[in-house]
């Protein structure tokens, strides 16, 4: 089986519109890469007993818990509070990461600048080559920034860790209506149940109207269930497979 994942988008910016969410698509596509099933993607304010609720929650349903935003110098900065109270530990200057950021900040170190290094009691400094500010764990969740530079830069480090057997997907365009092809996305689901398979209609595409996915870790059933699709399908919708 697929290890399985949660994504906790935290920040108050992002409810409100200020700023727009890229983070939860890059851990979408990235995940999906090495084949770990992305389960569920959350976006929460910046509160404390919100932090703590959804990641005490997701700790306990997923293999592995991604958050981000909320862990920089400022006051609104609660993702370690939160996830410290999500599994009852208490907060403190981890040394390690407090003469990190000593050393990366040189003389611009600032009392804020040190607050960055409160984690919850026994978390993980990742340290990686080329990351100024290591990642984060604490238990099966780990903690990332919000800017999704910083984001991508420390995801492309680590990613390794996640890494499982992969999904192989095929594409099939079509030109017609998905009420012509429901009952042969139905057997075909129904047959071949370790394979996911996906219909989306796009309205201004010029080339075709029905982009159909089949997904799936069995490279023999992803190809045996596009096969089967293929027969059932009205021939003269068929455009192209990819």
């Amino acid at each position: 089986m697929p290890k399985t994942a949660a994504v906790i988008i935290i920040g108050n910016e992002i409810l409100s519109g200020k700023v727009k969410d890229e983070n939860s698509y890059f851990f979408a596509e990235e995940l999906r890469g090495l084949g770990v099933r992305l389960a569920l993607v959350m976006v929460i304010p910046d509160v404390v007993e919100e932090i703590a609720a959804a990641v005490a929650s997701c700790a306990e349903k997923y293999d592995y818990v991604f958050t981000s935003g909320g862990i920089g110098p400022t006051h609104d900065d609660v993702t370690m509070k939160g996830i410290a109270a999500a599994f009852g530990l208490d907060t403190a200057a981890n040394e390690r990461y407090r003469q990190i950021i000593i050393e990366r900040c040189g003389p611009l170190v600032s009392a804020a600048a040190l607050r960055m290094a409160d984690l919850p009691r026994g978390a993980e400094v990742i340290e990686l080559s080329g990351i100024n500010f290591p990642p984060v764990r604490v238990k099966n969740v780990y903690v990332f920034p919000g800017v999704p530079e910083f984001l991508r830069k420390k995801f492309h480090a680590l990613k390794e860790r996640f890494r499982g057997k992969p999904y192989h997907l095929r594409r099939i365009y079509l030109n017609g209506e998905e009420c012509l092809i429901a009952e042969s996305l139905d057997a075909v689901a129904a047959k071949f149940p370790m394979v996911e398979i996906g219909s989306y209609p796009k309205v201004s595409e010029k080339n075709y109207r029905i982009m159909v996915t089949l997904e799936s870790r069995s490279e023999e059933s992803l190809a045996e269930a596009t096969a089967e699709l293929l027969r059932l399908l009205p021939r003269e919708v068929v455009i192209r497979t990819a």
